[in-house]
């Protein structure tokens, strides 16, 4: 009798990484590289929570609450061991509209509600849905994001003075900078410039040193010996405070919370994507894999405590996620350590915030909204089909220019007709094998000698991959191919019965290929039809990465080719 496999328990599915990491055995040396990794992280936070907080419209100190509270909860209850919590710029345009219709007692409520709804999706084991929504909806609403911050810093970068309050729709927006023109500070857009220099060389140059804090250290230097004529943290914020304020509850009246229910819903399903687009990012990078609901119900966590303590959204950033992993990080110590290095600025250092010139961190934010963008997946998308880019285009398009959620909804109904319409057509061209065959004679049909050169070799990591390869299936064969043997050196996924590929498909195989070619194996693809192979070379599954060749026995020759000690062992 066949045995069931095991089905985690709730506590398996729940414990959070910290635990499992601890289990594992940690010591003193781990210890040591997560706190380096911690203070490195720290320092690429603390000007990025206090710019995405102003650029928000609120306080520089509501961002530095955010990093602080919802970054520790996020490392301490989180499915990912690498992931970094904390403000997001994927949440400016949200969060200053929300600010701006509704104030800051409406902000937090959201906060508020959107951690309850975040933790109610994960404890309903919504997280794997998320997985489902199109790569070109998650490329065009991250690039229409990336615009809309880069045009709201142009009034800090150029040092313009507006008669009115700034527009939030951004044709409205660009046409008031446009008359302000006249009114630039020179001073403010030198040091603006010279912030995004010194960034541009640090990265360049010297990739490790810690490019944005060094941009506004020298920047608030400058303009305080120079005594320039430009405004700052302190002349417009009036400083930072030196420390945490005490727990407060929002406003729960219930006429107060149906008011904030949509905008909840909106942080809720942006938290959700960008949170698990960043464990993902860490996974690819690390090896590992999260668990995306107990992610879900710690950001949701973090979401809760940080209104409390009158702190912004929070989800886990890409960009602090990275850099933590690069710093050589061993686990969720590392998250929770750049949280409190954190607090010690503020308790310590609070007063120098004063001096940091709003023009240097306008700087910084267009850094981030350039990096954003994802400039190379945009033309691989717009290359790779005319469904992608279309979906692409309208994502962006909306997210720009109406609103973010429903440029996220559209495009991701968009992407759905469009898969429907390509299996139809796929139906129609193709006659798919089922999943399970059922036996058939061996004279049905005219079959080949058995050929030794099929025969396994431990050495070699075989698997098929059949069937239309999308992103709904993208997720499922990422686990197929995760579970593939690690010994092995050399990997063959023989792709002739896949009939459709998309972009999400083509990044999970281009994924792969990194990780095989990270542990000194070689990948070779059999059989691929020309459609297909022309999308994964445009997402770059090309050589030296992985190899194509016309048929499985040509890859497992070319495998065998190169491996060998594979030949004497075989002899």
């Amino acid at each position: 009798m066949m045995e069931r496999a095991h089905q985690p328990s709730f506590a398996e599915l729940y414990t959070p990484k910290l635990v499992t990491v601890l289990r594992e055995g940690y010591d003193g040396r781990a210890f040591k590289a997560d706190a380096v990794a911690a203070l490195t992280v720290a320092i690429v936070a603390l000007p990025l929570s206090m710019a995405i907080a102003i650029a928000s419209g609120v306080g520089p100190e509501r961002g530095l609450y955010a990093a602080i509270v919802g970054g520790f909860l996020i490392s301490l209850l989180g499915g990912s061991r690498f992931q970094i919590g904390g403000p997001a710029g994927a949440f400016i345009v949200l969060v200053a509209a929300t600010v701006a219709r509704h104030g800051l007692d409406g902000l937090l409520l959201a906060t508020f509600l959107s951690g309850l709804m975040l933790m109610a999706a994960g404890w309903l084991r919504l997280g794997t849905f998320v997985k489902f929504i199109p790569y070109p909806v998650t490329v065009g609403f991250t690039a229409g994001i990336a615009v809309i911050i880069l045009a709201s810093q142009f009034r800090d970068l150029l040092g313009l003075t507006l008669t009115a309050p700034e527009p939030g729709e951004l044709l409205p927006k660009l046409e008031a900078l446009a008359a302000a023109l006249p009114t630039v500070n020179a001073a403010a857009a030198a040091l603006a410039a010279l912030a995004i220099l010194l960034i541009l060389a640090c990265r360049k140059w010297r990739p490790h040193w810690p490019a944005y804090l060094i941009a506004v250290a020298v920047t608030a230097a400058l303009a305080t010996l120079a005594d320039l004529p430009v405004e700052t943290i302190g002349s417009t914020f009036g400083g930072i405070p030196r420390g945490l304020p005490a727990p407060a509850l929002p406003d729960l009246s219930p006429a107060r919370v149906i008011e904030m229910l949509p905008t909840a819903l909106s942080f809720t399903l942006l938290g959700a994507i960008e949170s698990l687009l960043s464990a993902v990012v860490a996974d690819s990078m690390s090896g590992r894999r999260h668990r995306s609901n107990c992610e879900l119900v710690a950001q949701g966590a973090a979401n809760v405590a940080s209104a409390l303590f009158g702190g912004l959204c929070v989800t886990g950033t890409i960009a602090r996620t990275a850099t933590n992993v690069r710093a050589g990080a061993r686990g969720p110590v590392s998250g929770m350590l750049h949280a409190l290095f954190l607090l010690a600025f503020m308790l310590i250092a609070a007063p120098l915030a004063s001096y940091i010139p709003l023009a240097a961190l306008a700087g910084v934010l267009a850094t981030v909204a350039w990096n954003m963008a994802e400039r190379e997946q945009v033309v691989t998308l717009v290359k790779a089909s005319r469904g992608d880019a279309l979906v692409l285009s309208v994502t962006f398009g909306l997210v720009v220019f109406k609103d973010l959620s429903f440029g996220i909804l559209v495009g991701f109904s968009l992407g759905a007709l469009l898969f429907l319409h390509r299996m139809a057509q796929s139906v129609e061209v193709e006659t798919g094998q089922p999943l399970v065959e059922g036996d058939r004679p061996d004279s049905e049909a005219p079959r080949q000698p058995y050929d030794a050169a099929h025969a396994h070799d431990l050495q070699i990591a075989l698997c098929r991959i059949s069937g239309a390869f999308f992103f709904g299936a993208a997720s499922a064969v990422s686990a197929m191919l995760d579970r593939l043997d690690e010994r092995s050196r050399a990997c063959v996924i023989n792709m002739a019965d896949v009939p459709m590929l998309d972009s999400t498909g083509a990044a999970t195989i281009e994924v792969f290929a990194r990780k095989v070619e990270r542990r000194g194996a070689a990948l070779y693809i059999a059989g691929a039809r020309p459609e297909v192979r022309r999308i994964l070379q445009s997402h770059g599954v090309r050589s030296p990465h992985a190899h194509f060749r016309a048929t499985m026995t040509e890859a497992i020759a070319a495998a065998r080719d190169g491996i060998p000690s594979l030949q004497e062992t075989l002899h």
